[in-house]
């Protein structure tokens, strides 16, 4: 699945493939790279959305 993120570097919307990690703080996120740069890209999910992907904290 395809989630669409903001590139800090490009200064755009980018969608990239990511998967599902759990940030320092326990929330679930989505991270994968810019399609054009190569930048880490980061999405912060709810947890239905995040438990929809087979997410467990």
């Amino acid at each position: 699945m395809a989630d669409e993120g903001y590139c800090m570097k490009c200064r755009a919307k980018r969608e990239f493939e990511g998967q599902v990690v759990t940030l320092k703080n326990g929330r679930p996120a989505a991270q994968g790279t810019c399609s054009v740069c190569g930048t880490k890209l980061t999405k912060i999910l709810s947890m239905d959305a995040a438990k929809a992907r087979g997410w467990s904290a």
